[in-house]
C-alpha cells in the first residue's frame, strides 16, 4: 500500500484506525511531499513516519520546480488545468508526480536511511548499505523483507520537472601545482550510461594537495564511470598563468558504493 503525500489537516495525530498507518497492509510505503505545517504554510500533507518505510524527497517539505512564478506554473507545458493545480498544490501533487516516474525508473528515486535531511545533504548517509537502498515509489516493495525497525526514514533528492529521479555521487577531487589561487573546480562523470553536466566542487581559495568532496546528485545513472572530466578557473585575470591540476579523483556511487 503506497501513501501519495497522506493527508495532514483532520488526520494528522488521529488514532491509527482513522488515519494511514503501517497496521493496514503487509508492506506501507509512503511518499511525504507537503509536510510543513497547515497553519501557516498551507502543508497539504502529513509529516510523521507512519508506514514501514517513509521518503521524505527533498526533506519532504519543499519540493524543486514549486517555487517557479505563478504564470509560468500555470500556463505549464502540461496544460492550463494541470498548471494552475499545480500552482495551488503543487508539493502535494508532486507524490504521484514522482511514483508515474518511478514506474519507468527501477533503479532510480533511491532512498537513504537517515535521522534528517540535513545530515543526508551533508553526505552522513552516504552510501547505501550492504542490503542497499529502497526505491522510492513503484518498486519500493522490493525492500519488503528487509526492514528492519519501525518507521524508517529516507531521504533523496529529486529534479525540478520531469524526469525527477536524480543519482548520488561522492566526489572527491586532490588538487596539485605550485601556489593557491582563488577560483572554482568543476567535474562532469562520463559513464556506460551516459554522461552529466559539470558539477561543482568547492569553490574561493584552491590550494595544491588540499582535499575537497562533495556530494552531487546527477541527473543521469552513469553505470560503470569510464571518465572523469576535471575544470578549474580562476575568477580573475591573473598574469602569472597559474596552473592547477587533479593529482587525484575518486568517484563513488551510492547505489552500489
Amino acid at each position: 500500500l503506497s501513501g501519495l503525500d497522506p493527508a495532514q489537516p483532520y488526520f494528522q495525530g488521529t488514532p491509527t484506525e482513522v488515519r494511514l498507518d503501517k497496521s493496514d497492509a503487509d508492506f506501507v510505503d509512503i511518499i511525504h511531499t507537503d509536510s510543513a505545517p497547515t497553519i501557516p504554510n498551507l502543508g497539504f500533507g502529513m509529516s510523521p513516519a507512519i508506514g514501514h518505510i517513509d521518503f521524505y524527497p527533498n526533506g519532504g517539505k519543499e519540493m524543486p520546480g514549486c517555487g517557479k512564478n505563478p504564470i509560468s506554473q500555470i500556463v505549464d507545458l502540461d496544460g492550463i488545468w494541470e498548471g494552475t493545480r499545480d500552482f495551488v498544490a503543487c508539493n502535494h501533487l508532486r507524490s504521484y508526480k514522482y511514483y508515474s516516474d518511478s514506474i519507468i525508473y527501477p533503479d532510480g528515486f533511491l532512498g537513504y536511511l537517515c535521522p534528517s535531511y540535513d545530515l543526508f545533504q551533508e553526505g552522513n548517509c552516504f552510501p547505501c548499505p550492504e542490503e542497499g537502498c529502497p526505491n522510492m515509489g513503484h518498486y519500493a516493495d522490493k525492500f519488503k523483507d528487509k526492514v528492519k525497525n519501525a518507521f524508517m526514514k529516507f531521504y533523496l533528492n529529486t529534479g525540478e520537472a520531469r524526469d525527477f529521479p536524480l543519482w548520488r555521487y561522492k566526489v572527491t577531487v586532490t588538487l596539485s601545482g605550485k601556489s593557491k589561487v582563488k577560483g572554482y573546480v568543476n567535474v562532469a562523470l562520463y559513464g556506460t550510461g551516459g554522461n552529466t553536466k559539470q558539477y561543482r566542487i568547492t569553490k574561493g581559495t584552491l590550494k595544491p594537495d588540499n582535499t575537497y568532496t562533495a556530494y552531487i546528485d546527477a541527473e543521469i545513472n552513469v553505470g560503470e564511470v569510464t571518465k572523469v572530466k576535471f575544470l578549474w578557473n580562476n575568477n580573475w585575470i591573473n598574469p602569472t598563468l597559474p596552473k592547477l591540476g587533479a593529482a587525484t579523483i575518486t568517484v563513488e556511487a551510492g547505489q552500489n558504493r
